[in-house]
């Protein structure tokens, strides 16, 4: 069958099959893993291995960057004990524990090799758990942490399936896998992040959104090629370009270039992501061929793959508990913490040149980290995770195609590989399925309570007070200015501003209509540029919130998105004037 033909017989089965599974309320992944095993059995259908550098090197890369980049920056700071907790120590843990039960339950089998197929079975894909719970209303928090743990994970377990591959032909100290580890983590943070400031800026001098698009594209192969030539974790580098990415593009970027964006990548990933579960599928036939062929046992490899499944899952339900209580204790010392900061807020307040922005540097740099304190701590309090939120958070732990990828990886020499290969499958599979389609039982059984609705609407309703506030201050700033523009387009600009619910978009004028129509070619040119100048100061406004963190990421997210469809808008009517 020709390349092409089967890339286009890909991409539709891929396509059918996730509208199939919307259907009947299915994660995607779950649906593409089995239609592949099942397809791979079918005569004449080809066999397909997957590359572990293709997956590892050319797809991990991009799809970490299209997770990450679409991350708040303040929900993973705020969640940063969680997912380290998870992505790293839990990993370390599951790999010790694993290394201990293939060494003894496979005869012959060194403990380095033992660790590297430990390490290969320890991360966690939240693909399908993030895919349920979005659509089962999880509690922002709860996906936050399930996501960010997929981002970091697949740092920790390839770096410890390096060291364990190397500890296989030379001696490897506890205290050199260590160093390694945080040489590893501190180049890659450093490599991320000059690219990720890099990357902004660049691309914020380009005039054109395709030219842009096309940019970002390679952008996380640039961030994980160094790191990986520095002998550091080029999926950890991403990981930081693509938040950093995110975090600055508002600030840098063009909203319709960021839009364009967007929705590219929503694309790419959703191929890129089916496809790679199904291939994991297709991948079922070939294996089974090749443990056969070397005269090994499939059963023995299924059994032992089943137990490293119990003993994966059983560790992170463990390991969750202390975690989830950690997290409790945060909340009480939060709430201990109190008084103090509102005193703190409250001292701010009375302070009208702080109130009003204004004051020295130190000044406002402390009023910023009052607020911004003030913030964290009403995070603490009022999203918590709870036993209900842990629950689920403790079976969320689906292992993916990396698993499978990363076992591809462990050298050609190996004792009994194609076997180990197999084992590696089965914990995926197992916990895949498994987890994947008793997730939604879970989490309904447990009753997760999802964010407050009152509480997002009431912050939505003051930070659009705010966007109106400075939008006024940009049309008052306006009509005093030397060349001031028509009061009728003052108030046709006042009207369609975003402003507090109770006013619509695009209010008929009442007096100066007549005028309006007569000046039309000049008007509509002095309300497209007001109007640019009042997005301008909202979006000033938008960023300022996002700094302090008083506002949570969903309603920054959703005022960003109505203010940036309008200054979109204002561009593509300003490309078509044919204006630049």
């Amino acid at each position: 069958m020709q390349p092409t033909l089967i890339a286009v017989v890909g991409i539709v089965a891929v396509v059918l099959v996730a509208a199939f599974s919307g259907r009947l309320g299915l994660a995607a992944p779950l649906s593409l893993v089995v239609f592949g095993a099942a397809l791979g059995f079918v005569p004449g259908v080809p066999h397909v291995e997957l590359e572990p550098e293709w997956v590892l090197a050319g797809v991990l890369p991009p799809l970490l960057y299209s997770a990450s980049v679409t991350m708040p920056a303040q929900d993973f700071r705020r969640n940063f004990k969680p997912i380290t907790g998870l992505a790293v120590f839990l990993v370390l843990v599951t790999t010790l524990g694993a290394g201990w039960l293939f060494h003894a339950l496979l005869p012959g089998l060194d403990l380095p090799t033992a660790f590297a197929l430990g390490a290969v079975i320890s991360p966690t894909d939240a693909v399908a758990a993030t895919s349920v719970g979005r659509r089962l209303g999880l509690p922002g928090r709860l996906l936050t942490v399930l996501e960010g743990e997929g981002l970091v994970n697949d740092a920790t377990s390839l770096t410890l399936l390096r060291s364990a591959v190397a500890a296989t032909s030379s001696t490897v100290s506890l205290w050199g896998v260590g160093g390694s580890f945080l040489y590893s983590v501190a180049v890659a943070i450093a490599v991320g992040t000059g690219v990720g400031l890099l990357n902004v800026r660049v691309r914020s001098l380009l005039p054109d959104t395709v030219l842009n698009t096309a940019v970002s594209f390679v952008i996380p192969f640039v961030a994980y090629l160094p790191a990986e030539e520095l002998h550091a974790s080029g999926v950890l580098s991403v990981v930081v370009t693509g938040l950093i990415t995110g975090h600055q593009s508002p600030r840098f970027l063009p909203a319709q270039d960021r839009i364009s964006e967007a929705t590219n990548w929503r694309t790419l990933a959703f191929l890129l992501e089916s496809a790679i579960f199904l291939l994991m599928g297709l991948s079922l036939e070939p294996l089974l061929e090749s443990v056969r062929e070397d005269g090994l046992s499939v059963g023995r490899g299924v059994l032992i793959g089943l137990a490293a499944s119990g003993l994966v899952i059983l560790a992170r339900i463990v390991f969750v508990a202390p975690l989830v209580a950690g997290l409790h204790q945060d909340a009480r010392r939060a709430a201990k913490a109190e008084p103090e900061v509102n005193r703190l807020r409250k001292a701010l307040h009375e302070v009208p040149e702080l109130k009003d922005g204004h004051g020295g540097r130190r000044a406002r740099w402390r009023a910023r980290r009052i607020t911004k304190a003030g913030a964290d701590l009403d995070f603490r309090l009022t999203q918590t995770l709870g036993r209900r939120g842990g629950t689920v958070l403790a079976w969320a732990g689906m292992r993916g195609a990396v698993t499978l990828a990363a076992a591809q990886t462990l050298p050609a020499d190996t004792p009994a590989r194609p076997q180990l290969i197999l084992v590696a499958f089965v914990v995926a599979v197992t916990t895949l399925l498994l987890q994947g389609l008793t997730l939604p039982t879970v989490i309904r059984l447990v009753k997760v309570p999802g964010d407050d609705p009152g509480r997002l609407r009431e912050e939505y309703g003051r930070l659009l007070e705010e966007l109106s506030q400075a939008a006024a201050a940009a049309l008052d700033a306006a009509a005093r200015s030397e060349d001031p523009p028509a009061p009728e387009v003052v108030d046709k600009v006042r009207s369609d501003s975003l402003l507090r619910a109770g006013l619509q978009r695009g209010a008929p004028l009442a007096d100066g209509e007549d005028e309006w129509r007569q000046h039309r070619a000049s008007r509509r040119e002095q309300y497209r540029r007001l109007r640019l100048d009042v997005l301008a100061a909202e979006h000033d406004t938008l960023q300022a919130a996002r700094s302090t963190g008083v506002y949570s990421s969903r309603v920054i997210t959703r005022a960003q998105h109505a203010v940036d469809l309008e200054e979109a808008r204002l561009q593509q009517l300003a490309e078509k004037a044919g204006e630049v």
